[in-house]
């Protein structure tokens, strides 16, 4: 990065569509220009990879590691490209304005999904499809394949297949592909649809001279095709149950700690094949996005592991991550490694050498200023290093008007004029905020959208340690206004960081 810049965080599912969820449509391509126009460098999303209901489709919960969430398909694209007859993309009927209702969604979707496979299944032209199937064969072929013996055995997660299929016997996958050999190209063909359509607008915004920042998560689930395919490369035993989980320590969000539940890593295992999994992970997202965040970076360093059988996060401890040895394996093989390091929470000193060594900027979030002293706490402003990310808030946390109106303490209250330095009132806090943010040292910052529009509690995205109510938060159409777009060019031109 390295100069002056910013950004605006939005996921994909909450671009307005009327398909009840966001995708890679036109509303997608016409965010880009709204952020061009208003001089920001960087478009943020969360994952993009699979969700389920099981999961309450957090985007932080996902079945595979490289393959793309088909309900971020656009069946507008689709027609346009020829896969559908526009009397085959149905609107879903039940929709919430400003909500995803992934059920009706994902119902809708399918039977769009279905007709388009039988269009393809008549098409001679197929070359771009099976160059595709070739390109990706480390990964697409075993996601068919898991996709649709889950879909076979009535949804039931990898570790309750019968044996031959669970442990992965070569006869049993291949008599399976051979009686699912429609079922199997289908789950290709949507990832092949999803391909095209992301790097169609991934190729618009670099064009409009915005970058896309995506998100990896550190941890996959256990129930995904990285675990059933790679079970040594997980802390599970020879039966493939969990013998430990993943999860952090009392902080912000939690006093008991958070339970995360997925798979911890064999780093020991990975080590000796040289990292293999994830080098060709992070070669698969270095194509998909222009910068990684990756998502608990201090795992790296040391992560917390909770026994399976534990209630509770807080009776895990530290065991020591891969540290600098897995980052000289990723510098060897990429030239560059544009990667932002999520460090919050409790952060240790070899976390801080790690980042330093490979020059990886960490975050600061202004939301978390306004509690201890002003005088030694990372996230005021005043306190911001330059090589580092500043957001207002993450998805993680409450809008800014959320937050001042429905959590804050009164002593964080008292604390924001004297953090600010700025006179405010409650009705224009998020631009004074925002303001603040873009004025502060920070190389880069990042706003969430429903902080420019002043959104209270009903723009939050997500509310850790919680199940309901999450990852539902849509644009509205009419927000993308041209005097937003002009606001936020003018703060963004007033402290240099409009991009050209």
């Amino acid at each position: 990065m390295h100069k002056r810049h910013s950004g605006i965080l939005l996921h994909i599912t909450s671009l307005p569509s009327k398909y009840g969820i966001g995708d890679l449509g036109s509303f997608a391509y016409a965010f880009v220009d709204f952020a061009a126009a208003s001089g920001q460098k960087f478009w943020q999303i969360l994952p993009i990879n699979p969700t389920d209901g099981i999961n309450s489709n957090s985007p932080y919960s996902c079945s595979s590691a490289f393959a793309g969430n088909p309900l971020l398909i656009s069946p507008e694209m689709m027609v346009i490209e020829g896969f559908l007859h526009p009397s085959e993309a149905h609107v879903p009927t039940e929709q919430v304005e400003g909500k995803v209702d992934y059920a009706s969604v994902s119902s809708c979707k399918e039977k769009i999904f279905n007709a388009a496979y039988r269009r393809f299944q008549k098409r001679t032209d197929r070359e771009d499809f099976d160059r595709f199937v070739r390109a990706q064969k480390y990964w697409l072929e075993d996601f068919a394949l898991f996709s649709v013996i889950k879909s076979a055995h009535g949804g039931r997660g990898w570790n309750e297949w019968p044996k031959p299929l669970k442990n992965r016997q070569a006869q049993a996958l291949s008599e399976f592909a051979r009686k699912h050999s429609s079922e199997l190209e289908r789950i290709k063909f949507l990832q092949y649809l999803f391909s095209r359509q992301w790097f169609k607008l991934k190729d618009y915004a670099n064009s409009k001279k915005v970058d896309i920042v995506g998100d990896i998560p550190i941890y996959v689930n256990y129930d995904s095709v990285d675990v059933w395919c790679y079970p040594s490369f997980f802390k599970i035993d020879n039966e493939g149950e969990l013998k430990f989980i993943s999860g952090c320590p009392p902080d912000y969000f939690s006093r008991t700690g958070q339970r995360w539940g997925n798979p911890v890593y064999n780093w020991a295992n990975l080590k000796k094949v040289k990292y293999s999994w994830w080098v060709e992970r992070i070669a698969h997202d270095l194509e998909m996005f222009d910068y990684l965040r990756i998502d608990h970076f201090r795992g790296f360093a040391g992560f917390w592991q909770i026994p399976a059988h534990e209630k509770l996060a807080v009776f895990g401890r530290w065991v020591k991550g891969p540290g600098a040895a897995f980052f000289n394996v990723l510098a060897r093989r990429f030239k560059h490694l544009p990667i932002i390091a999520e460090d919050l929470g409790e952060i240790t000193p070899d976390v801080i050498a790690l980042m330093k060594k490979f020059d990886f900027p960490g975050m600061r979030v202004l939301l978390f200023a306004f509690n201890g002293d002003a005088r030694d706490n990372p996230h005021v402003p005043a306190n911001y290093p330059f090589h580092c990310v500043a957001y207002s808030g993450t998805h993680d946390n409450n809008t800014i008007q959320g937050w001042y109106r429905q959590e804050a303490k009164p002593h964080e209250k008292a604390n924001v004029a004297r953090v600010l330095q700025k006179k405010f009132t409650a009705r224009n806090l998020h631009w004074t905020m925002i303001e603040v943010l873009m004025q502060s040292r920070a190389e880069t910052v990042v706003v969430p959208m429903a902080d420019y529009l002043g959104l209270k509690q009903e723009g939050r995205m997500n509310t850790p340690a919680t199940k309901v109510h999450n990852w539902q938060w849509r644009l509205k159409a009419s927000a993308l206004t041209t005097r937003l777009s002009r606001k936020i060019a003018h703060v963004t031109k007033k402290t240099g960081r409009l991009n050209p």
